[in-house]
Parts: structure tokens; C-alpha cells; sequence
């Protein structure tokens, strides 16, 4: 162990390259790897290095295991993709989905979720989500207390509040933090442009301004974007697909992303199959990847292909974008694909069956 590594940083690196290498697949090579390296790290680090433990991998592992102990405790597809997105949105699952995460330019914090019924095409989504924590429980009401598909802003959180959801507040320390920094930075990064003052230099009030020719050059940041998506196939062969997140940082109030639009955070299908994205949601929503992937899926395509046909798609128009596809077809196959850009040359997810019964971590190289 190198001596400018504390013991914690040097689990957690050699767990890092363990799955980046595909030499850890499931959560049972997790813990060997764990155990063996335990063996050479103090006994004291225990509790810190559980404490510090990344959201990220344990969010991901716990979800799928929520979403599968609500099938295997008799639930529906629905019901899985309902506990799955719920459970990260109370875990705020790496401050990109629920609570206290993406405060937008205001210092607020707002959600959006959708949730999708392969079987009978129904759709419920709420975006720009306030005061409420569940926002995948949120979507699921709309689908199923009302005839709209899609409800936002202040109107959908009465909504909420109607249907007996708790309102509270958003806001954190972590989200306040954040903000206050933003302001300090001069309202760096942001997502104006032609307007009044220098967005790259000032923060608002804007006015319209000049309207350049050029595209603005925008920065990637792989962690300001970020959805949980899940595609969840019964017995039956019955699909459902769902997302939710809090969406991009220091996002202009009132915007909505693609993960509450059917065919672009998520779709399900069950002729076919379903496919759920994540990313740059103000690109790819112009796109419907997961309504491209599941329509290539009908026609015999395999995940995997259905997958990368729809990030290429995007590709052709925006070859810097951030941004994940996955796909599961109603027989189980599944696959991934995603478009590499600096800091992004792989993608995890995790996919959990009968076979394994247990959470398999998987990742795809990027193209």
C-alpha cells in the first residue's frame, strides 16, 4: 500500500480498477475482494470505510434489490419499478436523484419521474416536482388517478399533496453549499446564452441579448446529469420501464428534462421490450432514444445494437454529447451503450435475475 494512501483510499482504488477490469461482476466478488484486502488494513478503518462507502455503489445495488424483493414478495412489474426508484430517491443516490442535489439557479431543488405500463401503453410523469420527496410516486398517481400523462411545476405538487404525498423541504446543507458556491463563482456554469449580461462572466437578472452564430461551447460534466432508469420484465413476459432524478445543476427554473418524456427517459413495450436513458437530457430528449431502442427491439434487433443505434443517432448531430442507453428485450437479453467523452469511457448497471439471483454489476465500453 503506497504510504500517501490512507487504507480506506486503497480499497476503494483497488475496487475501482477490480470493476473497471469486468473482475468483479456481482456483490459476492465484491465482498471477496473486500475481505482479502481487509486482511492488510487495519481493523480501526471498519467503520469508517463502511461510512464511507461511495453512494453510487451502494445505491445501485440496493435498488435492484429493492425492485427484485418487490417481485419475489408477489408485486408487479410496476410495483418494482416504483420501489427501485424509490429507494433511490431516498438515498439521493449520488445527489443526481432525489432531495438536496441540483439545486437550480434559484438554490432550489426540483424532480421529475416517470413511470411506464408496457402492457397497456399508459404513461404517468410529473417534472419540475416541489416540496416532494417521492417523485416516482408522484408519477405513478398521475397515471393512475387521472386520464393526463404528464403533470408539472406548482400544480403537480398540490397534485401530490391531494393524493396524501407529504410535503416538505428539499433543501439541504450539501444543496445550499453548492449554491452559495455557484453565486461566489459568478454563476458558473449556467445555461443561458444571447442574453444580457455576459452569461460566461455574470450572473442575472438576463435580458435578451445578441444572437450569435456560433454554437456556445458547453462543458460536459458527467456527474451534473444523471438518472436512475429501470426496465423491469415479469414472468408474463409483462414490461415496465421508469426514471427519476433531480436534474442538471444550476438548471434555468422551470426546466424540464428528458426523464419524465415517454421515449426519451424511458419506454416500455411488452412486444417487445423496454430501454430507459441517462445524460444530457436537453440533447437527448430531442432524440426519443429509448422509444428508437425498443422500436428496433420489435423488429428483431438485439439489445445491445438497438442500444448503440440510438446513441449513434445522437451522435451524427452532437459527438461531444454525455450520455447512456439500456435495453432489455422481453426475453431477459439485455445490453448498453454510451457515448465516450472525456471522463466517460465505460458505463455501469446492474441487472438482476432468476439465474444469478443476485445483483450482477455490469459495464460497457463506451464508443
Amino acid at each position: 500500500m503506497s504510504p500517501d494512501l490512507n487504507p480506506i483510499e486503497h480499497l476503494w482504488g483497488i475496487l475501482k480498477r477490480k470493476v473497471e477490469e469486468c473482475k468483479v461482476s456481482n456483490i459476492h466478488q465484491l465482498r471477496d475482494v473486500v475481505m482479502e484486502e481487509w486482511k492488510r488494513t487495519p481493523v480501526a478503518t471498519c467503520e469508517a470505510l463502511v461510512n464511507s462507502m461511495p453512494k453510487r455503489v451502494k445505491a445501485v445495488l440496493e435498488n435492484d434489490v429493492a425492485a427484485w424483493s418487490a417481485l419475489q414478495a408477489g408485486g408487479s412489474v410496476l410495483d418494482a419499478v416504483e420501489k427501485g426508484c424509490a429507494r433511490c430517491e431516498a438515498d439521493q443516490c449520488d445527489g443526481s436523484v432525489g432531495f438536496g442535489g441540483s439545486p437550480d439557479e434559484r438554490g432550489e431543488s426540483t424532480l421529475d419521474a416517470m413511470i411506464m405500463n408496457g402492457n397497456t401503453m399508459e404513461v404517468g410523469a410529473v417534472g419540475d416536482l416541489r416540496r416532494i420527496k417521492n417523485a416516482i410516486g408522484v408519477a405513478r398517481a398521475v397515471m393512475e388517478h387521472t386520464d393526463h400523462t404528464l403533470l408539472v411545476g406548482e400544480s403537480a405538487s398540490v397534485f401530490a399533496e391531494n393524493m396524501g404525498f407529504t410535503a416538505e423541504d428539499l433543501t439541504t446543507n450539501k444543496s445550499i453549499s453548492i449554491f452559495t458556491q455557484w453565486l461566489k463563482d459568478n454563476c458558473q456554469p449556467n445555461y443561458r446564452k444571447n442574453v444580457s449580461p455576459d452569461p460566461s462572466k455574470y450572473c442575472g437578472p438576463y435580458k435578451p441579448g445578441a444572437t450569435l452564430r456560433q454554437r456556445r461551447k458547453r462543458q460536459i460534466d458527467i456527474h451534473a446529469h444523471d438518472t436512475i432508469g429501470m426496465i423491469v420484465i415479469g414472468q408474463d413476459g409483462q414490461v415496465a420501464a421508469g426514471t427519476s432524478t433531480n436534474g442538471a445543476n444550476h438548471k434555468v427554473p422551470g426546466r424540464v428534462g428528458d426523464s419524465p418524456i415517454a421515449g426519451a427517459g424511458s419506454y416500455a413495450d411488452s412486444t417487445a421490450g423496454g430501454a430507459a436513458a441517462t445524460g444530457d437530457g436537453d440533447v437527448m430528449m430531442r432524440f426519443l432514444p429509448s422509444y428508437l431502442a425498443v422500436e428496433l427491439m420489435k423488429t428483431g434487433t438485439d439489445p445491445s445494437t438497438a442500444c448503440k443505434t440510438s446513441i449513434s443517432r445522437i451522435k451524427i448531430h452532437y459527438p461531444g454529447f454525455f450520455g447512456a442507453v439500456i435495453c432489455a428485450n422481453r426475453t431477459g437479453h439485455y445490453g448498453a451503450a454510451c457515448n465516450k467523452v472525456p471522463g466517460f469511457s465505460k458505463f455501469p448497471f446492474v441487472v438482476y435475475n432468476s439465474q444469478t439471483n443476485s445483483p450482477l454489476l455490469q459495464s460497457v465500453d463506451c464508443f
